[in-house]
């Protein structure tokens, strides 16, 4: 009797083996799914470091990385960008091609603040630049507890920046002598604005150089310049929003352009 009773429980148990054998031997079959080209978040933040500050992908896969527009420090083979040697406050697009042809792309916001290339008429009272935050003009610059042109070296220069909300003033920035004391037309001037950012940086040490301009009229300004702005918004990719297919892959933001019309 007990024996039967044996049986009868290894029947009972013998169709559940079976399922569950079915199931592992599924399991390991399965070919693992597309990759996914992640840093684990949109915005990347420089952080304080005692080297370089270096973001590696969640997951990385044999191929190459690039990197798009010009400005971001990236490991072909790795991935990984290098925050610290990288234009912040600009949007890219991270490509991988795997090696056997596939791309996957994914964006990332090196967080900072930049400017946008755009013409400002003295004469229309068009004359404060206003930073844009993490390539977005939709959000506000965290200005609280934030300090811009730290060391003072912009407004040493002339350039009037704003320390409470780095917001740059033309009309002061001309009256202060940047571009001398009678101002000719085509006049440039790159200069470096230091800040610190109260927000996922931790005030960390951050840096934009921009370029100044400055001409009496619009039909004064040079033909170059008037080139170099219309690639920028044909290929524009920098701001959120922006368009990423269809470029030429030449596209520089940086230095951001501000040109001073006088009239």
């Amino acid at each position: 009797m007990k024996r039967i009773q044996t049986i009868i429980n290894s029947l009972i148990f013998l169709p559940a083996a079976i399922i569950l054998l079915s199931c592992d031997k599924t399991t390991e079959s399965e070919p693992p799914g597309p990759y996914e080209l992640s840093y684990g978040d949109s915005i990347i933040f420089l952080k304080p470091a005692a080297g370089d500050y270096i973001v590696t992908p969640v997951e990385t896969s044999p191929g190459v990385y690039t990197g798009f527009p010009e400005g971001i420090e990236i490991d072909d083979i790795t991935g990984a960008i290098n925050v610290s040697k990288s234009e912040t406050g600009l949007r890219y697009q991270i490509t991988h091609t795997a090696l056997d042809g596939t791309v996957t792309t994914t964006k990332v916001v090196l967080s900072g603040i930049s400017f946008k290339d755009k013409y400002y008429n003295l004469s229309l009272n068009d004359s404060v630049a206003f930073p844009v935050y993490n390539a977005d003009e939709s959000i506000a610059v965290p200005i609280n507890g934030s300090v811009f042109d730290d060391g003072g070296g912009a407004k040493l220069s002339g350039c009037d920046v704003q320390t409470i909300n780095g917001q740059i003033n033309l009309a002061q920035t001309v009256r202060n002598g940047l571009f001398g004391n009678n101002p000719i037309d085509d006049a440039r001037k790159e200069i470096d604005i230091v800040y610190r950012l109260n927000d996922g940086s931790n005030k960390s040490l951050n840096k934009l150089r921009v370029k100044l301009y400055y001409y009496t009229s619009m039909a004064d300004v040079a033909p170059d310049l008037l080139e170099t702005l219309q690639d920028r918004q044909d290929q524009g990719v920098f701001l959120r929003g922006g368009s990423t297919t269809g470029f030429n892959r030449v596209a520089k933001p940086r230095p951001p352009c501000i040109i001073i019309i006088a009239r």
